[in-house]
C-alpha cells in the first residue's frame, strides 16, 4: 500500500491537524485517516467535515442509509421529512410532495444533513450511468450525513458556471466526524488527540444502497409479484456466504459465492410472495457476519423538532442554564451572542457559583487578561474547596495555574497545577505544566518524572514528547533522546520539536535539511515550535530555532518580536537588535493572535519604546480578542 501524509498546525486556534490518503493493491476504495491534536493548554472546539464535489445531472440521486426520515439545514434552523419533502423547506413549497433525493427536483441552494442513522454509509447514484460513490465510516464517530447543492435553477446554474470549468453541477457529498451538522462543535480538551478513519468508494449497478461496508455494498428490491432481485457488490475479492431468508427462518437462497469489483452478484430469488419486509440478507465468512440487511420497521417515526434560539440572559430561569447557555455559544463560536452575557447573569444571581466562575476565568485568560482571570478562578477554587479540600473536578484549579503562569509566577502557578493532578481528568495537562516549570527552573529529574506521569494519562501528548526529548538532552541522556524521537516519530512524522531535537542531538546536516524542508518556508510553523520551547524555559533553543527561521527568510514581524522577548527572558545577548529588526520590519499580513505574542508584544514596547508598531499589532490582537478598552490604549500609544 502506499500513504500520503499531510499536516497543518492551523494559525487561528493552534491546533493541528492531519490525514493520511491510503490505496491498498487489490481494493477498490480510498482510506482517509484523519488525526485531530489540541496543541494549546485550553479545550479548543473543532469541526472536521470531509467534502468531496460529485458532478451531478437530472439522473443523480442522493443515497441516504433507510432510516433517515428527516433532514436539518445550517444550525437545525429548519427541517423536511425525507425523501419525501411536504411542507416548505429553504422558502420552497414542497406540500403536493416532492422527492429532495433527486437533484433535478432541488431548484434553490440546500443543504441537507441527517441525524441519527444507525448506518455506516451515504452517497450518491447516478442513474444514467448507474454508477455511484460512497461514504463509510463508524457511525458512531462518524454521524454527519449531508448534501449541499446551488440548486438546479437559474441562479445554482451562474454558480456551477462561476465555481467549474466546463463539466456542469456538482453537489458536494459530505461526511462529518464528530459532528452531525454545522455547525456542530466537538470539544478537544488540552493535547488531546482523536483519530479516525473514512473511506471513500465507488460503486456500480446497484442503485440505491441499503447497507454497506467497506468491504460489502448491497441493494434488495422486488421484482415483480414473487420475486425480489438483490445484488452485491465488493470492493475487493470476497468469497462469502449469502443467505435469503424469512423472519419465520424459511430459506430462499443459500449459497457460497466469489465477489469481485468487476464482477457484482446480481440474483433474482423467486420468495413466493413474501413481503420485502419480512425478508433478511445475510453475507457472512468463517462464521463471521460481514453484512446484514431487514428492511426498516413500519411505524411513521416522528420528525424531529427544529432548533431553537437562546433566551435573553434575563429570561432564563436557573443559573444551570445561563452557563450551559453560555458554554454552548463558546463551543459554536456563536457570531452574535456573546457567552460572557450568560456567565455574568449567573453570578449576578449567585457571586459565587463555581461553573460559571471558573468559564469566565477560562474566557479572560484566551482573551489576554490574566490578572481577571485570576480574580474570578480564585473565588471558584475557595468555593470548590471551602468543603472539599481534594475536590471532584480539578479544571478551575488548572486554569488558576495557567492565569499564574502567563503573570510569570511559576511557584503559585506549579504549586495549583499540582494539585490539579489530584483529579484524574487533569493530569495530563496538569503534569505536562509542572513538568514545562520544572525544566525551567533546571529541575530535570523532576520535570523527568513529571512528563512521563504526563504521558502515563496521554500516551500521544506530542509536546510532551518532544519535551521528553529535550529534559533527556539536557541530562546527557542522548541515546534514550533518540529512542524517545524514534518511537515519537513513528506516531506522527510530523512532530517538528522532535525532529529539532534530534538534530540538536546530532548535529547532522540532514536531520536540519528534513525539518526545514517540512517547515515548508512557513515562519508559523517556527513560532510554534520555537514557542514551545519558551514555555519550559529553553530560550537558548527557542532562539537558536528562531535564528534557523530568519536564515531561511521565513519569518514575519512577529519572528523578530518573539526572538527579542526570547533573549530578553533567557538573560541573552542580541534582543536590541532583534527589536530594531521587528519594528523595521513591513507589517503586511502580520497578524499575531496569541497569547504570547501580548508577552513578546509588552516586552517590546518595555525595551523599544520609540517603536510604533508593537503596540498598534497589540491593539489589534485586543480588537480581535473584543478587549476594546485595551486595543483602544495600545493604539494610542501607538
Amino acid at each position: 500500500s502506499v500513504t500520503v501524509w499531510v499536516n497543518e498546525m492551523e494559525r487561528m486556534f493552534h491546533q493541528k491537524g492531519m490525514a493520511g490518503f491510503t490505496l491498498r493493491p487489490g481494493h477498490a476504495f480510498l482510506e482517509i485517516k484523519g488525526v485531530l491534536y489540541n496543541r494549546t493548554e485550553v479545550p479548543q472546539t473543532f469541526l472536521w467535515w470531509a467534502n468531496p464535489a460529485v458532478a451531478v445531472n437530472d439522473y443523480y440521486q442522493s443515497v441516504f442509509p433507510p432510516d433517515i426520515n428527516a433532514v436539518f439545514d445550517h444550525g437545525k434552523r429548519a427541517v423536511s421529512s425525507f425523501p419525501i419533502a411536504t411542507g416548505t423547506y429553504y422558502k420552497m413549497d414542497y406540500s403536493a410532495g416532492v422527492d429532495i433525493s433527486n437533484y433535478k427536483n432541488i431548484k434553490v441552494p440546500t443543504s441537507y444533513m441527517a441525524v441519527n442513522s444507525r448506518y455506516n454509509f451515504e452517497g450518491g447514484y447516478e442513474n444514467d450511468t448507474c454508477a455511484g460513490m460512497l461514504h463509510v465510516a463508524n457511525h458512531h464517530i462518524s454521524p454527519g450525513k449531508k448534501q449541499w447543492t446551488w440548486g438546479n435553477g437559474d441562479f445554482g446554474r451562474a454558480w456551477d458556471r462561476n465555481l467549474t470549468d466546463e463539466d456542469g453541477p456538482y453537489i458536494e457529498l459530505m461526511a462529518g466526524v464528530y459532528t452531525e451538522n454545522q455547525p456542530d462543535f466537538t470539544w478537544l480538551q488540552p493535547y488531546e488527540e482523536k483519530s479516525f478513519v473514512q473511506y471513500f468508494l465507488p460503486y456500480r449497478e446497484l442503485g440505491v444502497v441499503k447497507n454497506a461496508s467497506k468491504d460489502l455494498l448491497m441493494n434488495i428490491e422486488p421484482e415483480g409479484e414473487k420475486e425480489v432481485r438483490f445484488k452485491i457488490f465488493a470492493t475487493s475479492k470476497q468469497v462469502v456466504n449469502v443467505v435469503l431468508k424469512s423472519d419465520d427462518g424459511k430459506v430462499y437462497y443459500s449459497r457460497q459465492v466469489t465477489i469481485t469489483p468487476e464482477e457484482l452478484l446480481n440474483e433474482t430469488v423467486d420468495v413466493a410472495g413474501e413481503k420485502l419486509n419480512k425478508l433478511n440478507l445475510e453475507i457472512t465468512a468463517n462464521g463471521k457476519e460481514l453484512l446484514y440487511w431487514h428492511a426498516e420497521p413500519d411505524e411513521v417515526k416522528p420528525i424531529p423538532d427544529a432548533a431553537e434560539a437562546a433566551l435573553l440572559p434575563e429570561e432564563i430561569k436557573t443559573t444551570e442554564q445561563l452557563y450551559l447557555t453560555g458554554l454552548h455559544l463558546e463551543q459554536y463560536r456563536h457570531a452574535t451572542y456573546n457567552p460572557v452575557d450568560y456567565y455574568e447573569e449567573a453570578l449576578r444571581r449567585d457571586p459565587i457559583d463555581v461553573r460559571s466562575n471558573n468559564a469566565l476565568g477560562l474566557w479572560y485568560i484566551r482573551k489576554g487578561r490574566f490578572r481577571k482571570a485570576e480574580q474570578y478562578l480564585l473565588t471558584a477554587v475557595k468555593t470548590l474547596q471551602k468543603r472539599n479540600p481534594n475536590p471532584y473536578d480539578g479544571e478551575p484549579i488548572y486554569n488558576l495555574g495557567l492565569a499564574l503562569k502567563y503573570q510569570g509566577r511559576y511557584n503559585e502557578a506549579y504549586d495549583r497545577f499540582y494539585k490539579s493532578c489530584w483529579n484524574a481528568a487533569w493530569q495530563d495537562a496538569g503534569y505536562f505544566a509542572c513538568a514545562q516549570i520544572a525544566t525551567m527552573q533546571g529541575r530535570l529529574e523532576d520535570a523527568l518524572d513529571e512528563v512521563d506521569r504526563s504521558l502515563i494519562r496521554n500516551w500521544h501528548n506530542h509536546k510532551a514528547r518532544a519535551l521528553k526529548t529535550t529534559i533527556l538532552r539536557q541530562m546527557g541522556k542522548a541515546e534514550e533522546a533518540l529512542q524517545v524521537i524514534e518511537d515519537s516519530l513513528a506516531i506522527d512524522k510530523f512532530n517538528f520539536g522532535c525532529r529539532y531535537e534530534k538534530y540538536l542531538i546530532t548535529n547532522a546536516a540532514e536531520d536540519l535539511l528534513t525539518l526545514k524542508t517540512m517547515m515548508r518556508g512557513e515562519a508559523h510553523n517556527y513560532d510554534e515550535i520555537a514557542l514551545d520551547y519558551c514555555a519550559a524555559g529553553c530560550w537558548t533553543e527557542a532562539a537558536s530555532l528562531w535564528n534557523v527561521a530568519i536564515a531561511e527568510d521565513s519569518v514575519t514581524p512577529m519572528t523578530y518580536y518573539y526572538l527579542g522577548w526570547c533573549l530578553v527572558q533567557g538573560k541573552l545577548s542580541g534582543a536590541e537588535q532583534a527589536f530594531a529588526d521587528a519594528a523595521g520590519a513591513c507589517p503586511d499580513y502580520c497578524f499575531p493572535n496569541r497569547l504570547e505574542a501580548i508577552l513578546a508584544l509588552q516586552c517590546a514596547m518595555e525595551q523599544n519604546p520609540n517603536d510604533a508598531k508593537a503596540p498598534y499589532y497589540l491593539g489589534n490582537l485586543y480588537y480581535d480578542k473584543r478587549q476594546y478598552d485595551l486595543a483602544l490604549e495600545a493604539w494610542e500609544t501607538s
